[in-house]
């Protein structure tokens, strides 16, 4: 049995939908990052950063596990499902998943806070990391140009990745033109297990994209 500890973000959805994809038994713990969940000792004591996801494995002596790649990689291999063994193939998949964690991640992460959550709008850090943004997801389409899938088959990469993307809208640029990027999106929003973990921890209550970026910008500022 896996606890999961995470919240309603990029990463956290990344370790929910691989564990749907994985069809493995877990409990999920929903940490409220208004309210500095993350940075009680209890949880500063399974991910020391204080940042969200982290896990436990409770069949393995309780042993904890933070940073979403890390924990996407020691599930894969747990379960013996979507990261290869053969020495290039496996290479391949996480040369495509640290992409996403050093850059579509931080840089989409930045264009969210420069153009949804600053009160104070200072465009030329809007337009870099926009563009910075934009430039990664050309090369994603580069990528998938000749082939379905990040790695040679559906794979950790793609759901790392994916879970990002899909919300470029928020971070306030287009995939107009990445016809490639846009129908691996449409491939992956056809999985059960994507829309599924996309919906882990459940959102309690409708609340617009305006008072949404409202919220996370009175966090952001502390």
């Amino acid at each position: 049995m896996i606890d999961l500890y995470t919240a309603r973000t990029p990463n956290g959805f990344k370790v929910s939908v691989l564990l749907e994809e994985l069809e493995m038994d877990y409990t999920c713990h929903a940490l409220n990052l208004f309210e500095s969940e993350q940075h009680q000792d209890w949880y500063l004591k399974i991910c020391p950063n204080g940042r969200i996801p982290a896990i436990v494995d409770r069949d393995e002596d309780d042993f904890a596990v933070f940073e979403s790649g890390a924990i996407m990689i020691y599930l894969a291999d747990k379960a013996g499902k979507l990261l290869p063994t053969e020495k290039k193939a496996r290479s391949r998949v996480i040369q495509w998943l640290m992409f996403q964690m050093g850059g579509i991640g931080p840089m989409m992460g930045q264009a969210n806070v420069f153009y949804r959550y600053l009160p104070e709008k200072i465009q030329p850090a809007i337009d870099r990391y926009q563009n910075e943004s934009r430039r990664l997801c050309q090369v994603l389409d580069d990528h998938l140009a000749n082939q379905q899938w990040l790695g040679d088959e559906y794979s950790i990469a793609d759901i790392a990745n994916w879970c990002w993307i899909r919300r470029h809208d928020w971070s306030g640029f287009s995939l107009e033109g990445l016809d490639h990027l846009q129908r691996w999106i449409a491939t992956m929003e056809a999985r059960p297990a994507c829309i599924k973990g996309i919906n882990v921890p459940e959102e309690k209550g409708e609340i617009s994209d305006a008072d949404l970026a409202k919220k996370i910008a009175k966090f952001v500022a502390k």
